[in-house]
């Protein structure tokens, strides 16, 4: 695996650590976001109740459409709005790396800067109602972006970062499209997968730029593990996003469908049995037209159970998985702090979970459980951008 070419901006790693933390930032705030059900507490995007800010209260909206939608709870609005927020900041960060990285390509600035012109344009296009020009500008960006990553290399990060910026911008069609789909499930559960993966691919071009490599004697075969790890993580997470989409944390205990209370915050049982009747072609079915408000979850008892019992079972693969790269990490020299490390954060997702179910979801417990995830992806992110054959 080469190393980056030295036109490289020399603080590119700097700036590239600090966009890993305010990703970070920005996946564990949008956790606590829909976890406190303020996911529609904008119904407008990308402005709240035609502010750039939010209300303070409801007299100050009673005259705007949005309002006519869903009446204001300025303690839900600031969460929503300040997400928004911290994402665009964001987005800015994504944008500067992107123009470091291909400024000595040909055209490369002019590639970078047309594509974010047609998708700022795209904004006010569709809070003027012109939402099919608005969705031409995005994809014709998109286009630009996703053909320049092909086209170039990566030895100035200039294809990674590229890519990134391309997921930032379907990050924000994905922020939008879950308060105009009314928390569609889908569309939910691919805007959390789309935060992870932009922090996975911030890590590794972090990692890349700051070149500390790892070199190691059979690095090629540990990295098909990691590879495995992230893999199973990914589907891990997706299953987990669609358990919190669809309102199936409490499936197997404390929904409104158990009247036992015996059998509430059940684990590892659910509700009362080992296997109890799931419906898992309900359960997963993921487009259900347009219209429906997906706030509160739509699926019967049996669906939910079958997602959280998905969830579980995935969790238990994954689980080993994870322990079995660790424990290979603990026994290879110079990587045992990454083992424990891996171990550890395994461990403690497990508990996390667990604890979920237990104390029927309370908030602080179900955002760390969301933070557990991204650190995992760091450790096994990480581990895959520095491990290099020895030269």
């Amino acid at each position: 695996m080469s190393r980056l070419s030295p036109t490289v901006y020399k603080h590119f790693h700097r700036i590239a650590w600090f966009a890993v933390a305010l990703t970070l930032c920005v996946v564990v705030f949008g956790a606590f976001v829909r976890l406190s059900d303020a996911g529609l507490s904008c119904p407008d995007w990308p402005t709240c109740y035609g502010r750039a800010a939010w209300p303070q209260a409801p007299e100050e909206v009673s005259d705007h459409a949005a309002s006519q939608i869903r009446p204001l709870q300025a303690h839900k609005a600031w969460r929503e709005q300040v997400h928004r927020h911290i994402a665009a900041a964001l987005g800015v960060l994504v944008l500067v790396l992107a123009l470091l990285a291909a400024r000595r390509r040909r055209h490369g600035i002019a590639q970078i800067v047309g594509a974010s012109l047609l998708v700022a344009g795209a904004i006010p296009a569709y809070m003027a109602g012109h939402h099919g020009v608005a969705l031409g500008l995005a994809g014709l960006g998109e286009a630009i972006l996703l053909f320049a990553a092909m086209r170039w290399s990566n030895l100035d990060l200039a294809r990674a970062a590229a890519l990134t910026l391309a997921v930032i911008v379907f990050q924000a069609l994905l922020g939008k499209w879950t308060v105009t789909l009314l928390l569609k499930p889908v569309i939910v559960m691919g805007h959390l997968l789309g935060g992870l993966l932009t922090f996975s691919l911030l890590t590794w071009m972090a990692w890349r730029a700051t070149d500390m490599p790892i070199r190691l004697a059979g690095a090629i075969a540990l990295r098909r593990w990691l590879i495995a790890g992230v893999t199973l993580l990914a589907l891990q997470v997706a299953l987990g996003g669609w358990v919190s989409a669809n309102y199936a944390a409490l499936a197997c205990g404390g929904g409104g469908w158990v009247t036992d209370s015996a059998h509430w915050n059940d684990f590892p049982r659910c509700v009362g049995q080992w296997w109890p009747r799931s419906d898992f072609r309900e359960g997963f079915v993921l487009w259900r037209g347009l219209g429906a408000d997906y706030e509160g979850g739509v699926l019967g008892g049996e669906a939910r159970i079958a997602i959280q019992m998905a969830h579980r079972m995935m969790a238990v693969v994954v689980f080993a998985a994870l322990m079995w790269i660790a424990a290979r990490l603990l026994r290879t020299p110079g990587l045992r702090g990454w083992g424990g490390m891996l171990g550890g954060l395994a461990v403690g997702q497990v508990l996390l979970g667990i604890l979920n179910v237990k104390l029927s979801l309370p908030l602080s417990v179900a955002v760390l459980h969301n933070a557990g995830a991204a650190l995992l992806l760091f450790v096994l992110v990480s581990l895959l951008a520095r491990l290099e054959e020895p030269a």
